[in-house]
């Protein structure tokens, strides 16, 4: 697999829309002196391409948005010798989708049959059918399951027979009914006008609380709810990640279109997402299962190195699980989702212990990462556990009474909580916590300073939310205007251009985009680093190289630090 050639630039992350109003306007502002040299790589989220749910990770197709992008966008960002960082998201495409369009137009006559993944025909006679028509899995294949959501993973979608049929939906979808009329109902032989109005109140009752319109109770009138439901289910507007099948040999077709496509469009470094949801297999885990999981990885390995593509798999697990440590050892770059959540133990505590233990384990590995601090998704707490394996208990970087104090200050300082399911429906697990950084760090200025120079001196590609670098705090308008799935848009707000004016101008953006300047220029990042700290309550970080040395030193008690920059036999220092 080919290397990026940039191995100490920072990079930036947005939306297409995160700045202004379109991506020519966040790279208006990469093009000002205060962002001059500042970055050498841009992560743009998928809204770049055609989507229609979950800010684009539900994927239409893989061209241009052209409401959002230009082409000549990315000429010139390619003048800004920026390089770009795409995802790529394995898993699932949306049902608004040129495949999935066409299954629901010719159902079992679909050249996409087997593209998606049909619940009941997966599950076969390892079930049960229910009322509903949907097959239950055996209980020993059910408890398998690795849920993110409650109830099942399933979309159920209209067929040109009549059917409804249910399709694997590990995500999100988004159902909405609209209220029926008395004419709706004409077509229903048999059906009196005044049943027909006691009918739609009842519907549209349901429908205005936003309850299940399958549960209806029609008293002397069931013999006609089959007719009223196929009714009320012609109204409805349904959006959903529909899982793929890794199993067709038009996935693999679609994958070459694919990456040959974003290599086009000047993609160096691209993201995973959901890859270890993708290969299911009856009676084992639908996450990261073995040896599967693998195998389809490495068919993606090969794609990637003929488009000349660095392959970044995105995986979400605890750190007792050892799977970054697994997936490290086969020679990829691994996401380090576990330094948001020790930065913030670091800081709130004023140790250093967890944090050093997890550098020390980047550079005795020789782990190839991206980190972050923010990000468009939510703060990672589950990473950081521990895990039972084999009936051994692996430790975490941080106890569980440790990651719950960090829950516990984010959502006292106004973070939203992002839960994982068991097959039951019931919550077993935190997964992350939604809050802009500067807000989970209480809005303290002197913290999140220190976190962007710890970040900018651990191990790693340093990733740059946009919100965080404008000490963006959390939006709570948008996450309750966002409904029940809306928590991450608590850390999405837009940046207008009157707020890049005002945010120019202060000391917390400025002295940010220093410290980041420094570690995108500084030859001594593609040198070797020293962790010199012996008091826990500092950090005295140095990298270096024959003629460059850059040497963080941090009392994380009063937050004060400096960083000293050696370059061509001149010093400077910088105070903080």
């Amino acid at each position: 697999m080919s290397e990026i050639t940039i191995s100490n630039g920072a990079m930036f992350n947005a939306y297409p829309d995160s700045i202004g109003e379109k991506w020519s306007d966040t790279i208006k502002l990469l093009k000002t002196p205060e962002f001059k040299d500042a970055f050498s790589l841009f992560y743009v989220l998928p809204t770049f391409f055609n989507s229609d749910l979950d800010r684009g990770f539900s994927i239409i197709d893989y061209n241009l948005n052209e409401d959002l992008v230009t082409t000549q966008d990315l000429r010139d960002l390619d003048n800004l010798n920026i390089k770009l960082k795409f995802d790529i998201v394995l898993n699932h495409l949306s049902v608004a989708s040129p495949q999935f369009k066409d299954l629901l137009k010719y159902g079992e006559q679909s050249k996409y049959k087997d593209f998606f993944i049909n619940w009941n025909q997966f599950w076969g006679n390892n079930g049960s059918m229910d009322n509903q028509g949907v097959v239950i899995p055996e209980k020993k294949y059910l408890d398998k399951l690795f849920m993110r959501k409650s109830g099942l993973p399933i979309l159920k979608v209209p067929f040109p027979d009549g059917s409804e049929q249910p399709y694997w939906n590990t995500f999100y979808q988004d159902i909405k009914y609209q209220e029926i009329s008395i004419n709706d109902l004409k077509q229903i032989p048999n059906l009196i006008p005044e049943d027909a109005v006691l009918i739609c109140e009842k519907i549209n009752q349901l429908i205005q609380n936003n309850q299940d319109v399958s549960q209806i109770d029609l008293g002397k009138l069931t013999s006609f709810k089959p007719e009223i439901l196929k009714v009320v289910n012609s109204k409805r507007h349904y959006l959903g990640q529909m899982d793929v099948n890794a199993k067709s040999p038009l996935i693999w077709e679609f994958y070459e279109e694919t990456l040959e496509k974003v290599n086009g469009y000047g993609c160096n470094i691209l993201r995973l997402d959901a890859f270890a949801y993708l290969h299911k297999e009856v009676g084992q885990s639908n996450f990261f299962n073995k040896p599967g999981t693998w195998d389809y990885l490495e068919r993606i390995k090969k794609i990637a190195q003929k488009n000349n593509l660095m392959l970044l798999p995105e995986i979400h697990a605890e750190y007792g699980l050892g799977l970054h440590d697994e997936v490290a050892s086969k020679g990829y770059y691994i996401y380090d989702f576990f330094l948001p959540g020790l930065v913030i133990h670091t800081l709130e505590t004023g140790c250093n212990t967890a944090l050093l233990k997890w550098i020390n384990e980047i550079v005795t590995k020789k782990y190839k990462t991206v980190n972050m601090l923010g990000c468009h998704d939510g703060i990672p707490v589950l990473d950081l556990k521990g895990k039972a394996v084999n009936g051994n208990y692996n430790e975490g970087l941080l106890e569980d009474k440790e990651i719950e104090a960090i829950m516990d200050t984010i959502i006292s300082r106004g973070g939203r909580v992002k839960n994982l399911y068991g097959p039951s429906g019931t919550k077993i697990s935190y997964y992350q916590v939604n809050a802009t950084f500067f807000s989970a760090l209480g809005e303290d200025e002197k913290k999140l300073l220190l976190a962007r120079a710890i970040q900018m001196f651990v191990p790693g590609i340093p990733q740059v939310w946009y919100l965080d670098i404008f000490a963006g705090k959390n939006d709570y308008e948008a996450a309750d205007n966002a409904g029940s799935g809306g928590h991450k848009e608590i850390n999405r707000t837009t940046i207008s251009h009157d707020d890049i004016e005002a945010g120019l101008k202060k000391d917390i953006v400025l002295k940010q985009l220093e410290i980041i300047k420094i570690r995108n220029t500084c030859h001594a990042f593609t040198g070797n680093v020293d962790i010199n700290t012996s008091n826990k309550n500092t950090l005295d970080i140095t990298w270096q190289t024959q003629n460059s040395q850059a040497q963080l030193l941090a009392d994380l008690k009063n937050l004060s630090f400096t960083i000293q920059v050696t370059e061509n036999n001149q010093t400077k220092t910088y105070h903080y």
